[in-house]
Order: structure tokens, then sequence, then C-alpha cells
């Protein structure tokens, strides 16, 4: 019987896989408690709905900001070391966050000040960190690869670290976020032990049609990570390069916007949700917790059913699907009132969610060559923030004048809409995907 080890990280993988999971996993724990802790910290300050909505706008605003130039940034720099530094820089503001709580001079705008500072570290974390998967595997591991970090996604940050961070908030406002600044600490650690230093190929100057093999993308410890483009290319001359390359790629320009778009939808309520379940459905602190842990286990099942569902669904149908659903789900979060159809509804959510999040990530990860890698995820992830920083103003200016449900009825006629307008593109996109047809072919 194989062990666990090899089970969730087969060694053809590599051991630089390993670590980069286990780097990943340990702030996925931070992160998850925080999901908890924060809206909970900003609720105790304030009960105005806009307020609530802007801690998590705060957050997400700087993918608006440096979102682009991050891409560029991890297309030109060792990109492990960009993660280790970031990451860094994520445990500084939380230990800043930590002793303003202790001392009690902590107020609403320190704690909104410390929410975008974090979020813009975590831009840069999550552009180079993205990266990083497609240059240690071979194309055809890359949906074991998403499936494996979405798993522990789900169990850390998802499923074991809400329901922590609400209790260690009960506990002590600044409990929280001290065991999340320990556990980015150790991700930098972990990440540090890569043996190779992923660094990618020189910024072309030209057309931005040139590919690089798989080699190219990986050097040495040693490696030249000096970001000096040839011709002296500046950075903004990356990002104009790597929006071309986007733009003359109809699959992957399509699926940008279909996340946009539904991202705007999706977070019009998800801002105000820490209300929607404390006032509305009455399931207190402890009860909001437990509605992430739902959507995990949703999550978790989706992982260990994707190879099932890779090999026997195609993936246009598998997307439809996830869309339809998505419309459901905000329809029937707008009529219920009661908790345990809440915590049934975020199950169902988190199964097709994550179902949908392999297969977009997988997609754009074989689509893309190594050079744009972090220009066209970081596209792709500031259409993800700009349409939850959007969705999340509109739903907090909707909950204040209509209601905490009001933005669930607006998130379902807008989804609905949206679907309308991508449900025959999804088959071009699928179609237009020769290189991912053939990996899916050849597996067991």
């Amino acid at each position: 019987m194989p062990r666990i080890g090899e089970l969730v990280a087969p060694r053809r993988m590599g051991t630089d896989f390993r670590w980069l999971l286990a780097s990943s996993w340990t702030s996925n724990v931070g992160d998850g408690v925080a999901l908890a802790a924060a809206p909970l910290l900003i609720a105790s300050m304030t009960s105005s709905p806009i307020l609530v909505a802007s801690g998590a706008i705060l957050q997400f605003l700087p993918w608006l900001v440096f979102g682009l130039h991050a891409g560029a940034i991890a297309d030109r720099f060792d990109r492990r070391r960009l993660v280790m530094v970031a990451n860094a820089a994520r445990a500084v503001v939380l230990l800043a966050l930590c002793a303003f709580l202790v001392t009690g001079v902590a107020n609403i705008w320190i704690v909104l000040a410390s929410a975008f500072l974090y979020g813009t570290a975590e831009v840069f974390v999550d552009t180079a960190g993205s990266t990083l998967l497609p240059m240690l595997l071979k194309p055809a591991d890359l949906g074991l690869g998403n499936a494996r970090l979405q798993a522990g996604f789900l169990v850390a940050n998802q499923f074991a670290g809400p329901p922590l961070g609400a209790f260690l908030f009960a506990a002590g406002h600044a409990w929280p976020f001290l065991l999340e600044a320990v556990c980015v600490s150790l991700a930098v650690v972990l990440i540090s032990r890569i043996a190779r230093t992923p660094v990618p190929p020189r910024p072309s100057t030209g057309s931005g049609t040139a590919m690089a093999g798989p080699g190219a993308a990986m050097a040495g410890p040693e490696g030249d990570a000096t970001g000096s483009a040839p011709g002296g290319a500046k950075v903004h001359t990356d990002i104009a390069e790597g929006l071309r390359w986007l733009w003359r790629n109809p699959p992957v320009r399509m699926l940008v916007l279909i996340i946009l778009l539904f991202n705007v939808t999706w977070a019009a309520p998800w801002g105000v949700l820490v209300l929607y379940a404390t006032e509305h459905l009455h399931m207190g602190a402890v009860g909001y917790g437990m509605l992430t842990t739902a959507s995990a286990a949703g999550g978790l099942l989706a992982t260990m059913s994707f190879g099932w569902l890779e090999r026997h669904v195609s993936f246009a149908a598998m997307m439809r699907v996830c869309l339809s659903l998505e419309v459901v789900m905000h329809l029937a979060f707008a009529l219920t009132t009661q908790g345990w159809l809440a915590l049934l509804i975020m199950f169902v959510f988190g199964f097709y969610a994550f179902i949908w999040g392999t297969i977009s990530t997988t997609v754009r990860q074989r689509l893309v060559p190594h050079e744009l890698q972090g220009r066209v995820s970081s596209v792709n992830s500031v259409g993800v923030f700009g349409g939850m920083v959007i969705g999340q103003a509109l739903g907090g200016v909707i909950a204040q004048a209509w209601g905490l449900t009001a933005p669930w009825w607006f998130a379902f006629a807008g989804a609905a809409l949206t679907l309308l307008f991508v449900w025959r593109p999804i088959s071009q996109i699928v179609s237009a995907r020769p290189v991912l047809d053939e990996v899916q072919a050849n597996e067991p």
C-alpha cells in the first residue's frame, strides 16, 4: 500500500514540489484563521455594512493598483525570492496589528489600513507563487498539482482555519493574527528549501509571441535574477507585451472576462456575509465560521473527485454546470432563513467552485508560455479581485439601502444574465485547446 506522502505528492513530481506544497499549506492555515477573525474584528468595531465591506475591499484593492506591475516583476526576478520577501512583509504587518490590539489603541481605521498593506504584500505573494507550479511540473501533472494545492487550501484555509480563527478571536482579538504571523513566517522557511530556483526567461521585447521550453525556465541557485531585460525594457513595456499576448489569445481572454463578470456578482453578497450570517440567519460568530467550513467540505469532495470527472466529463460541460449552479446558489441564499440550509448551500457552492477553480487555473497554465506566466496570471487576478472590489462596494451600498438579502437578489439577476452571455463562448474556449485535449487523451 503506498505511503501517504506518495499519495499526496507522487515522487515523480519532485522534492521541490513538496516544499512548495508544504509552504502553501502552512500559509493557508494562517490565512484561514484570518478569514473568520478579520471580518469579526471589523464587525466588533462598527455595524455599518459599508465599513464592513470596506475591510474586504481594502484588502483586494491593491490588485487594481499593483497587480499588473507584480506580474511584470514576477517575470523578471527570482519568483521564489519574491514570495519569500512578500510573505515576510505580511508577517510584519500582522505583528504590528497585534501590537495595536494588545495595547488597546487599535481602531477601525488602523484595521482598515492594515488590511490594505497586507493585501498589497499578498498581491506579490500570489502572483509570483502562481507561476512556480508550471515551472516545477510537467504539463501533464499540472491538473494533479493544482488539485493538491486546492486540497491544502480547502483543508487549511477553508475547513480548519475559520473555526479556529473564530475560537481564538473569542479568546482574545490579537491571538488569531499572531498565529497567522507565525504561519506566514514558517511558509517563508519552507519555500526557501526549494533546491532549484525558478528564474523566468528574460521578457522579450518583440511581439510577445516567443515561446520557451520548460528547461529554459529553470536556473540553479546562482542563476541571474537581476531583472535587467535586453534593450533596457521597462516594467510598463513588459506589461504591454503581456496584455497584447492576452488580447491575441481568445480562449484565455474569454476565460479572464468570465471570471471578472462572475466575481462582480459573487462578491456583492460576500462583502456583507458576516452580517448576513450573524444578523439575518442569527448563526453567531462560530456559525459564521461554519459557513466557510461547509464550503471547504464541499471543495474537498470536489478535489477528490476531480480526476474521475476529468476523465468522464468534458470541460465545457463542467464549466456550464458550475456557472449554472452559481446562479441557483444566489437564489437559494436570497430565499433561505435557516442556518442549517445555508450550510447545505455552502457545501454545494464549495463543490462546484473548486471544480471551476481547478479547471480554469490548469487551462491557463497549460496555454501560457513560461516567460508570460506572471503577467497573464496578474491580469487574471486583477479580473478576480477587481470584480470583487466592484461587487463588494455594490453589495455594501445595496445592503445599506435595501437590507441584507438584497445583495443576493442582485447577484442572482447578474449571474443569470452573465451565464446567458457566456454559454456559447464556453464551447469555443474548449475547442480552441488542442494542447489540453492532447494531455487529457493521454491520461489513464
